[in-house]
C-alpha cells in the first residue's frame, strides 16, 4: 500500500457531520492506508451545541464510508473535553491513538504519522499541539457551517421542516447523513432540544439591539466534606434535570463571595452557619472559556469550601435547584453525561488543588 501516511488523525465535533467534513476524511483516506477519527466532547449531556453522542456520530460516519470500516482503514475512538486542562486533553488524544495502535497494527508500519484539518480560527489551536505528527492543513469547503445546520433543525420545530429548509440541510451534509437527521427528528431527543433552542434564541434576543454584547457574572460553590460534593439539580432550562454546582448570577449590590453564599444558601438550605462557611473556603478561581456556557458570554467564580469532617449536614432543594445531594466524589467525577456546563470540570480542577 503506498500511501503517504500510515495513520492521519482526524479530531473533531462533528455535530452532524457535513460535506465540509466528508471532503477531509475522503482526502485523509487518499493520503493515509489508516484513518483514526477522534470524537470530540465525548461523554457530554445533549444539547443543542452537541445533539449528538459518540454513537449516533459514528453512525453518520460509518454510513458515509462503509468500505473503508468493513477493511479496517477507519477506526472510531472518543475524546472527553478537558476544558480548563489542554494538556491533559492532549494526553487522551494521545491515548487513543496509542491503544488503536496497539490494538490493530497499521496496514502500513512502517509509514508516518501526521495529524489532519483545517485551521480555521481560535478553536483549530488543537492542530499545533502535536508536533510529533505532521499537520496536514486542508482548505476548508464552502457550504452550511456545523452551527447552521443545527441552527436549521432545531429552529424549524418539531414538525416536518418546510421544502426550503429541508433543501438548505440537505445541500449541506452527505445523503447518508440527511436520512439519519430525518430519523433523529422522530426520537424522543428532539423535543426538548427544540425547546432548549427556543429558550435560548428568547432569552439572546433581549440583548440583541446593545452595542456590545453582555458578559454575565455568575458565582459557583464547591463544596467538599468527608468525600462528598453538594450538587444541585437544575429545575429549569436551560439544562433542565442536569446536575450541577450551587450557584448563580450576581446581584448589583453584592460582592462575590456574598453571592455564593447567598446562592448556596437559597439553593440546598445546606444547614451550616454562614462563619463556618467563611471559614471553610480554601480558594477561589475565576471560568472564564469563552463557550462554557450556551446562555451567552459568561464568567463564573467559582469557590472552594472544605468543611471539616463528620456527618454531612442536611441539604434540601430550593429556588431554582429541584434537588440537592451530597455525591461521593468518585460517583460525581463519572457523572459526565449527566453534568451542566462546565461544572464537572470546575470540580476536577480544585480536586487537583486538594
Amino acid at each position: 500500500m503506498n500511501k503517504q501516511f500510515s495513520d492521519l488523525v482526524f479530531i473533531g465535533r462533528f455535530q452532524p457531520f457535513h460535506n465540509g467534513h466528508y471532503e477531509v476524511l475522503k482526502k485523509a483516506l487518499g493520503l493515509a492506508a489508516r484513518v483514526i477519527v477522534l470524537f470530540g466532547s465525548a461523554r457530554r449531556p445533549r444539547n443543542v451545541r452537541d445533539p449528538w453522542n459518540v454513537a449516533e456520530r459514528t453512525v453518520m460516519v460509518s454510513a458515509c464510508f462503509e468500505q473503508a470500516v468493513a477493511e479496517g482503514r477507519l477506526v472510531f475512538r472518543a475524546v472527553v473535553d478537558r476544558m480548563y486542562n489542554d494538556q491533559q486533553w492532549a494526553a487522551s488524544v494521545q491515548a487513543a491513538v496509542q491503544s488503536v495502535m496497539e490494538e490493530s497494527p497499521s496496514p502500513d508500519p512502517d509509514g508516518k504519522v501526521g495529524i489532519i484539518g483545517h485551521s480555521k480560527d481560535r478553536s483549530s489551536f488543537y492542530l499545533r499541539m502535536f508536533p510529533q505528527w505532521e499537520l496536514v492543513d486542508v482548505p476548508s469547503v464552502a457550504g452550511l457551517s456545523a452551527t447552521e445546520i443545527r441552527g436549521y433543525l432545531l429552529g424549524s420545530g418539531v414538525k416536518s421542516l418546510d421544502q426550503g429548509t429541508a433543501m438548505l440541510i440537505a445541500s449541506a451534509v452527505p445523503s447518508q447523513v440527511r436520512a439519519f437527521l430525518e430519523r433523529f427528528r422522530e426520537t424522543p431527543y428532539f423535543a426538548p432540544l427544540v425547546d432548549e433552542y427556543a429558550f435560548l434564541r428568547a432569552y439572546r434576543s433581549q440583548f440583541e439591539q446593545l452595542k456590545y454584547p453582555p458578559i454575565f457574572v455568575t458565582t459557583d460553590a464547591v463544596v467538599i466534606q468527608s468525600g462528598h460534593v453538594l450538587l444541585i439539580k437544575r429545575r429549569s432550562q436551560p439544562g433542565a434535570g442536569l446536575w450541577a454546582l450551587p450557584g448563580g448570577f450576581l446581584q448589583s449590590d453584592e460582592r462575590l463571595v456574598d453571592g455564593m453564599l447567598r446562592e448556596l444558601r437559597e439553593e440546598t438550605r445546606l444547614k451550616v452557619p454562614e462563619p463556618v462557611l467563611r471559614g471553610g473556603i480554601r480558594t477561589r478561581e475565576v471560568f472564564d472559556h469563552p463557550d462554557r456556557s450556551l446562555r451567552g458570554r459568561t464568567i463564573t467564580h467559582a469557590f472552594l469550601i472544605e468543611l471539616a469532617d463528620g456527618p454531612l449536614p442536611p441539604v434540601k432543594g430550593s429556588d431554582d435547584a429541584a434537588r440537592a445531594i451530597w455525591v461521593p466524589i468518585a460517583q460525581a467525577l463519572e457523572l459526565d453525561e449527566g453534568f451542566y456546563e462546565d461544572h464537572l470540570d470546575i470540580i476536577r480542577f480544585f480536586l487537583g488543588r486538594l
